[in-house]
């Protein structure tokens, strides 16, 4: 009786094990070393044929594929893996794992189920970590039902197994089934490592399975762990819970950039801009340089407070990674929504590689910023482009039809959103519809449009309408908007004061005093006007009648010259916005003072003549406002900008880009 000598590589090196087989012919070891003039090394495996397939041919079979496999060559191994089917031959499940590995990196979904059925062919049991390893290719395939199957299967499964079903389940539709998956864990003696209980807190859908998984971490020990801790922090910022995570945070000194980056993306994403740059700061002044991800989140908090100066230094880094895709979108999106049309358009220019949301960004930042026919020729280059607009990229082309008063193109886009690119409309399409409609004066038509919703229409939708009906005076009509308004939000001041100016302008005085009863009873109180504007790398805030600001006395001074100017060019207070029941000088003084005018003068006493004031601010601007700036940048030869919730209004030679329509 002979032994044979079965090589194979153990790495991307080229090492070989050499394994002891017993076979019935000689095979000459100094043969073996002159044809592979590498090193060696002798291990004990698996047996890779059936006991009967002993000739060299087959050992050469087996090797070849095995040598595929390791150089990642996904055509010749497939072919290779035929021919030992063909003998009934058999790898080792170190082998397998790397041709998995391999169709996972290709996508290749056809191979990847025929190495699976060759795996299990003939009665061969693989090894559990193979098992895995398969479990592991379907879930990254998307084929949650097929590893499932495989998962049920197996007889044996460890903490790797129960781990990638609970993460897989984590990052789909069904997140329930990944708590239950952890339930039927704990009860199989399968004790959840921090990889388990990091995947298994993205299935939390409310605060409860949350609070109730972060006690359990706490009781393993598990909960400064690294992975654990930073998932905890996403996922408390998820909900919401800033401050949760912001303790968790706490706890300890953190010595890992993960987690810094996970408390700054929460803040961030919770448009809690100012701390989001705060911890920023912290984590700078500890040591730690900031890498892709923190810059993204600091660019997220930038362009929540409309930072314009602060984000130009944040270029400055985002430089170092000029190709990182996700980091030149939020960049983009930085300019665009600080009003910067001429570096958003550099930046998306430059960017070598662009996607959906790139497109998106910037067609939606020229329409919000005014540059609707813009907007749609970038929409037109993005098709041409090749790249498949998604339902984000169609809003921004409603929103520019509507901001251009293109019904036609507005109502053809809207209608064959479906049959072009494939896209149901959803409200918020509805919404830009009405809007459209709206600012064309067809206000009878949006509200059949309404009403021929496939979704019920909710406040925001019906608080369009109520816009459209102001603006053509629509005051029945617009009596029916408010009321809808008000039965979804029963707290929106700022529709309780339209509803109540439209009574009072009507004489119908008995109404605005139930409607003031009502107020009072539901505990109604107006979000006092705010808004800011940064000087010198410096936020300095604005509220109606706060009087903090440490220059507010200049300010007043200044703004009530300015206003005597302003009448002189015929500037007569818009006393629509405010409550009608006040005296005329009162209401005149309610005007006087309102943040947005209290910014744009600081700005033009503190920013170098012809430079354009940025201002930010927390409700929609109001017309007497609107009308104020546009005199002001007027007789200034000055450009101001104001971003309120609904849009950006870039303020030109007594015009606006919104064309007076908001």
């Amino acid at each position: 009786m002979q032994f044979s000598l079965v090589m194979k590589p153990v790495s991307r090196l080229n090492c070989y094990s050499i394994a002891l087989q017993i076979t019935s012919f000689p095979i000459s070891l100094f043969g073996i070393f002159r044809r592979r003039p590498r090193f060696y090394t002798v291990a004990t495996t698996e047996w890779r044929t059936q006991p009967n397939a002993s000739s060299t041919n087959h050992l050469d079979i087996v090797d070849e594929f095995t040598t595929y496999c390791y150089q990642r060559d996904l055509s010749k191994a497939m072919k290779a893996l035929e021919v030992m089917q063909k003998h009934k031959l058999w790898a080792d499940s170190i082998t397998y794992t790397e041709l998995v590995k391999c169709c996972i990196a290709n996508a290749a979904i056809r191979q990847g189920k025929r190495v699976y059925q060759h795996v299990f062919a003939n009665g061969y049991e693989p090894k559990t970590f193979l098992k895995n390893t398969l479990v592991n290719m379907y879930v990254k395939f998307n084929l949650l039902d097929e590893a499932h199957l495989l998962f049920d299967q197996m007889l044996e499964r460890n903490v790797v197994t129960w781990t990638t079903m609970i993460a897989a389940y984590s990052n789909s539709e069904h997140k329930y089934k990944a708590l239950e998956m952890l339930i039927m864990m704990l009860r199989d003696g399968v004790r959840p490592n921090m990889y388990t209980y990091s995947s298994v807190l993205r299935a939390c859908e409310g605060l409860t399975n949350l609070k109730q998984l972060h006690c359990c971490i706490i009781k393993v020990g598990l909960e400064l762990d690294v992975f654990v801790r930073s998932a905890l922090i996403d996922i408390y910022s998820r909900w919401g819970e800033v401050k949760s995570a912001l303790n968790i945070f706490d706890e300890m000194a953190t010595s890992d950039l993960v987690v810094w980056n996970s408390v700054i993306g929460g803040f961030a994403q919770n448009s809690e801009g100012d701390e989001a740059l705060n911890l920023y700061m912290r984590m700078k002044r500890s040591g730690f340089r900031a890498d892709q991800s923190t810059l993204t989140s600091v660019l997220r908090g930038c362009t929540s407070l409309a930072l314009l100066e602060l984000g130009r230094q944040v270029h400055v880094h985002v430089i170092k990674f000029d190709r990182d895709l996700v980091l030149n979108n939020a960049l983009l999106d930085m300019y665009c929504k600080c009003g910067s049309l001429e570096d958003a358009s550099f930046v998306f220019t430059r960017m070598a590689v662009k996607d959906v949301i790139s497109w998106s960004t910037m067609i939606i930042g020229l329409a919000q910023n005014g540059y609707s026919r813009k907007a749609l020729d970038l929409f037109d280059k993005m098709k041409s482009s090749g790249a498949k607009p998604n339902h984000i990229t169609i809003l921004g082309v409603l929103f520019a039809c509507s901001h251009a008063g293109l019904v036609k193109e507005g109502d053809y886009y809207f209608k064959s959103m479906k049959k072009l690119f494939g896209i149901d409309p959803g409200r918020e399409h509805y919404g830009c519809m009405v809007d459209l409609l709206g600012r064309a004066g067809k206000v009878e038509e949006a509200i059949e449009l309404i009403n021929e919703m496939k979704c019920e229409p909710d406040a925001v939708t019906w608080r369009t309408l109520l816009g459209a009906c102001r603006v053509h005076r629509k005051m029945d009509l617009a009596e029916y908007a408010a009321k809808r308004v008000l039965s979804l939000d029963a707290h929106d001041a700022g529709t309780y004061i339209l509803l109540s100016n439209i009574y009072a302008n009507t004489q119908r005085w008995e109404d605005v005093e139930n409607l003031r009863k009502s107020m009072k009873n539901v505990g109604i109180q107006k979000e006092p006007g705010c808004s800011w504007i940064e000087i010198n790398k410096h936020v300095h805030a604005f509220i109606l009648g706060d009087k903090a600001h440490p220059e507010i006395n200049a300010i007043h001074e200044e703004l009530n010259r300015i206003m005597w100017r302003l009448k002189g060019e015929g500037y007569v207070p818009d006393t629509n916005f405010v409550l009608q029941d006040l005296e005329g000088e009162q209401m005149e003084n309610s005007l006087a003072y309102h943040s947005e005018k209290l910014a744009i003068v600081f700005g033009m006493m503190s920013l170098p003549k012809g430079k354009t004031v940025r201002i930010r601010k927390n409700l929609r601007i109001c017309g007497d406002c609107h009308v104020f700036a546009k005199l002001l940048a007027k007789m200034e030869s000055r450009s101001i900008v104001i971003r309120d919730p609904i849009r950006y209004h870039h303020f030109e030679d007594g015009s606006c880009s919104c064309g007076d329509y908001w």
